[in-house]
């Protein structure tokens, strides 16, 4: 890379942390083509991003934001995955360091807030963005059906209140 190209990197990089809400710092040492191959399309499809990137140009690129208590995790061969749905990100990489023992989760930050292995572990034990709305909605419409239950409640007590007098009238009659 020449310089303009780095500036260019730098740039690039500093404008996705300024969008996201969760960057992972990663180690990939000894992983194939194939393996790395595999945690991209899996990023890809769960909308996050995994880019490989010099541990100088990214810390360049952390400085001002505030992801940058991330900064010392950028030793050795590291890598970066972000996305704006963090569980996303973290399930997926937790699912694949499971399966895969060369790729090691080395910590993150959710905000300013700068998570440790286990962090990002505790991180990808939470249900998904979608789940989490999904329940929201599932918690907002229970009243509704609890108020609506209870409106209708009066109405059929007293059907069936005159529907036991029809009953005992009848019975009289045929009785008679």
């Amino acid at each position: 890379m020449d310089r303009t190209e780095k500036q260019a990197f730098v740039q690039a990089l500093q404008a996705v942390f300024a969008e996201t809400s969760f960057v992972l710092v990663s180690q990939n040492k000894g992983l194939t083509v194939a393996d790395a191959t595999t945690l991209r399309r899996r990023m890809r499809e769960a909308g996050a991003t995994y880019k490989v990137a010099k541990n100088r140009l990214a810390a360049l690129a952390l400085d001002g934001t505030s992801f940058q208590g991330i900064s010392p995790l950028l030793k050795g061969p590291t890598a970066l995955a972000w996305s704006r749905d963090p569980v996303a990100v973290a399930k997926t990489a937790v699912d694949f360091a499971k399966a895969n023992d060369k790729f090691v989760i080395l910590g993150g930050a959710l905000g300013t807030q700068t998570l440790d292995a286990d962090g990002v572990k505790a991180l990808a034990a939470l249900p998904s963005l979608e789940t989490l709305r999904a329940q929201l909605l599932g918690l907002i419409q229970t009243p509704a059906t609890r108020i609506a239950g209870i409106l209708q409640a009066p109405g059929s007590q007293l059907a069936r209140v005159f529907a036991a007098y029809a009953k005992k009238d009848e019975a009289e009659a045929e009785a008679a």
